[in-house]
């Protein structure tokens, strides 16, 4: 039984510039094209560009809409320092409980 995964090719994966992502959302928010219309156009997945209007549209109002790029950086960042720090934490506590048994 064949199935429509297995008769098309998955595309290989892209990487697309900023410059090329801000000329893309520049034709939806300031030329008032949809996404569906300029995905096809420019052959992009209507998801992604749909994320990157998303992303613009916060940085444009400043985080009203959304979490701003640098906003989103820091979160990365912080949840990042904090699960370090949490497994710190396990560690001292369980160094703690080990020298408190073997002190008796």
């Amino acid at each position: 039984m064949s199935t429509m995964a297995e008769t098309r090719s998955r595309r290989p994966r892209r990487r697309f510039t900023d410059e090329y992502k801000q000329q893309a959302v520049r034709l939806v928010l300031d030329e008032g094209k949809s996404v569906t219309a300029v995905a096809r156009e420019l052959d992009l997945v209507a998801s992604a560009l749909g994320n990157w209007v998303k992303q613009a549209q916060a940085d444009r109002t400043k985080g009203r809409t959304g979490l701003t790029s640098v906003e989103r950086e820091e979160l990365t960042r912080l949840r990042r320092e904090n699960r370090i720090l949490q497994e710190e934490r396990e560690i001292l506590k369980k160094a703690a409980a080990f020298f408190a048994k073997h002190q008796r």
